[in-house]
């Protein structure tokens, strides 16, 4: 099964100068019919190349990498190649010897990165190539956002797209000249082969290297007049109104009737859409788009968690889904796709009331809780596509998830009582999952043949028509059927695992702090607030500088489930402060413990500190002596498969305004969405976070006050009330009667607001004024969702 990372195919709505955010995330397209590397180049390159070259059987003497922390550069230590970590020994080795740059950069549950390890760097003429005539540095992209951003920049500006692997040559002052993504170790038909594109590059930087590093500069030049996002001559952003009804429209040109989501294929969950969408409904429900906005979002979350991208039988999702249908995903699982989807689903069931939804969140935290978390309260980055089918064979993707009709018989052989033919508990739940004897793999998506005979389940039919077909009651059919998902489960386990990446980011570790916060609070589950709770204990005694006020990027699992750090540290990303303060907001909200609301407070002053632009507004990705060296420092502008960084400082600073009436942050609010104006206005639907960010400054957040004991039992049923209920543009403030408390002292009004009669008093204040003090959560609730 073959995932090549280059450019996604084009989508309904494109030739209007638009396309829904997806594509540039990992790992970018399926199944490429035509496999060739994406080059880019800012010069023309002659033709050459020779025959194949089988590499020898590598000697396993450890590279540079070996001391590395991160579980990629780690996979690439016994490389027969001279890596070095990104750094100045690099850059210094570089400019004493003359030498190009060789920038590989990727992660440690890629694909197509393990394709072109095995197949390219264990090669050892390539390895040789590599060593003596160019400078190698491996980079993983999720420890060093800024280096992947800024090349990836070029990367999509000179060709017809981007993904990972992405390897590119820098000049020794870092200035880009040629990339592309996966390259095949030879040439093919219709494609350059790796060792190829190295003869060549080369010979040009001997021959014409002049040539080179002008057309490398002219292309900076260019990429930095392109990237530049300010706020110029304009004072205000546009109206939300007109963007908020672009941004839906795009979407809707895009959107698939059928089977929900927004492309043809791949097709990726993308939370940030379904969140527009949600809030969209909410200030439209009473006109047509609105009830289509509803639609289309709770459709997409249904067809999703009923499709093969969701693993029913160990939950959480996969990273997309390689078909139309939802039905044969690229089996890897991302922290952050798990995180944001817990919050879709849990805003999913708030506004249906459906539990099936509900469930389907609960189930994402279930799996997060046994299969990414560490036992001080962290969270690992990913598990891997590939893994062996039995230990010691050649690691194959999707092994781990897949089943034989044979094997679903043999463990589920016993009779089901009452049916209306003879029925095996096996066939019953072959028969509601779609699976076949000869499997339900298309051999289209299974280029290699490497799934022959194998199943994904998806759910193909109701329960009640599953019901109805053998004449049995749907409770009995729920309980066989979870009965048989826990058997397949519980034999799954003695297969070889997929590797785990245990490294662990700061800002995924924030988005999954929200995941739990937002799901228990919407459930009114203490148990997964606790997650959450300790989450961000974690990242307070593990991923932040006391001393300096700073987060840090990584942090990773040692010896015996200790944790451990680079040395030096790898300092926090705009990422990271954004996703921790909008967790412990989150986690503020679920809990009511105001000391996560001041460390938010205090991450907020830090992150002002080290990336707001005072000039052009908005936030640079990276901080300005982090990225020393880089010929781009960026504003992230796309909410793709992780929203921007910026639209979530938005609503940051939204949302800290009103726990804290601090215009400063009201004013950099507006000052960030003022910038990012010209591209809301022309491309919406890139930033739909962003159009969130910029209705809820335009409409105003509520301040809900529940006065009364954090412990006790009527301020509790209030406090619930209001999580029960979708509102979005708010903040929740618990006001205990204490004036030297945090929030008193930060919203002095607060010290008019009192308890009625000594019961728990609710308040909802808008625009400074209050409602009268409510009680009742029955009255609560219909004064919040009229």
């Amino acid at each position: 099964m073959s995932h090549l990372s280059s450019p996604p195919k084009k989508h309904k709505g494109e030739h209007k100068g638009h396309s829904l955010p997806h594509g540039s995330e990992r790992g970018s397209s399926s199944r490429d019919k035509d496999r060739s590397a994406t080059v880019s180049s800012s010069v023309p390159m002659p033709a050459g190349g020779k025959g194949s070259h089988p590499s020898s059987t590598p000697q396993r003497v450890p590279n540079r990498l070996i001391h590395e922390k991160s579980p990629y550069l780690l996979q690439h230590a016994y490389n027969p190649v001279d890596w070095y970590p990104w750094g100045q020994e690099a850059f210094d080795k570089a400019r004493k010897e003359n030498k190009p740059i060789f920038l590989s950069v990727g992660y440690s549950t890629c694909h197509w990165c393990h394709m072109m390890e095995e197949e390219s760097f264990q090669n050892e003429e390539i390895g040789r190539l590599l060593s003596e005539d160019f400078v190698s540095v491996k980079v993983d992209r999720e420890e060093r956002p800024d280096v992947d951003k800024v090349y990836m920049t070029f990367v999509q500006a000179t060709s017809s797209g981007g993904g990972w692997p992405m390897n590119v040559w820098l000049t020794p002052n870092l200035q880009p000249f040629v990339g592309g993504t996966y390259f095949p170790p030879e040439d093919g038909l219709t494609r350059v082969g790796f060792r190829t594109v190295l003869l060549r590059i080369r010979e040009q930087w001997k021959q014409n290297k002049n040539t080179l590093l002008e057309n490398s500069q002219r292309v900076t030049t260019a990429l930095l007049a392109r990237s530049e996002i300010s706020v110029g001559d304009r004072q205000l952003p546009p109206s939300a109104a007109t963007v908020n009804n672009r941004c839906f429209q795009q979407l809707d040109e895009g959107y698939d009737e059928e089977y929900g989501g927004f492309a043809e294929a791949p097709k990726f969950p993308t939370p940030v859409i379904l969140s527009f969408l949600f809030s969209y409904w909410l200030s439209h429900r009473l006109t047509q788009d609105g009830s289509r906005a509803q639609q289309m979002a709770l459709h997409t979350l249904k067809m999703m968690a009923n499709g093969g991208i969701r693993d029913h039988v160990g939950q959480g999702f996969h990273r997309y889904s390689t078909d139309r249908q939802w039905h044969v995903p690229h089996f890897e699982k991302m922290l952050y796709d798990q995180a944001q989807l817990a919050v879709a689903y849990s805003q999913a069931f708030q506004l249906s009331g459906d539990e099936f939804y509900s469930d389907v969140a609960k189930g994402i935290l279930q799996y997060v809780a046994r299969s990414l978390s560490h036992r001080s309260g962290g969270f690992y980055s990913a598990e891997d596509a590939d893994s062996p089918p039995e230990r010691g064979q050649r690691p194959k993707e999707g092994a781990y998830y897949v089943w034989t009709v044979k094997e679903v018989q043999q463990l589920l052989p016993e009779p089901v009582l009452g049916a209306t033919e003879p029925l095996t508990s096996g066939q019953l739940l072959m028969k509601h999952y779609g699976l076949t004897e000869a499997g339900n793999i298309s051999p289209s998506q299974d280029p290699k043949g490497e799934l022959q005979g194998q199943n994904v389940l998806t759910v193909r039919y109701s329960l009640e028509l599953t019901a109805a077909r053998f004449g049995l009651d749907v409770e009995a059919v729920r309980t066989l059927l979870n009965s048989g998902l826990e058997k397949l489960f519980q034999a799954r386990k003695h297969r070889p695992k997929p590797h785990l990446d245990s490294k662990m980011l700061a800002a995924w570790n924030g988005l999954m702090v929200s995941g739990y916060a937002v799901t228990g609070a919407v459930l009114g589950q203490d148990r997964l607030i606790n997650y959450a709770t300790n989450g961000a204990k974690f990242l307070k005694r593990h991923m932040f500088d006391v001393a300096s006020g700073r987060l840090m990027r990584t942090c990773y699992t040692g010896p015996g489930g200790t944790v451990e750090h680079s040395n030096p540290p790898c300092w926090g990303f705009l990422e990271d402060y954004a996703f921790v303060v909008r967790g412990l907001l989150d986690l503020y909200e679920a809990s009511q413990e105001s000391a996560w609301l001041e460390w938010a407070l205090r991450l907020q002053d830090t992150q002002d500190k080290l990336f707001w632009d005072s000039q052009g507004g908005g936030y640079f990705c990276s901080e300005a002596e982090l990225g020393a060296g880089l010929p781009l420092r960026l504003k992230d502008d796309q909410d793709g498969a992780e929203p921007s960084a910026n639209s979530v400082s938005a609503h940051n600073l939204l949302r800290l305004h009103g726990f804290t009436g601090h215009k400063d942050w009201m004013d950099k609010c507006v000052c960030l969405l003022t910038a990012f104006s010209e591209r809301m206005r022309r491309v919406p639907v890139a930033l739909p976070e962003m159009v969130r960010a910029l209705s809820a400054q335009q409409q105003t957040l509520k301040q809900i006050v529940i006065c009364g004991d954090r412990q006790a039992k009527d301020t509790k049923a209030l406090v619930q009330c209001v999580h029960s209920v979708y509102i979005p543009n708010k903040v929740l403030i618990l006001a205990d009667g204490d004036p030297s408390s945090f929030l008193s002292r930060q919203l002095p009004f607060l010290s008019t607001l009192r308890r009625l009669e000594d019961q728990a008093t609710a308040y909802v204040c808008e625009n400074q004024a209050c409602s009268v003090p409510i009680t009742d959560p029955c009255e609560l609730r219909k004064l919040l969702h009229p």
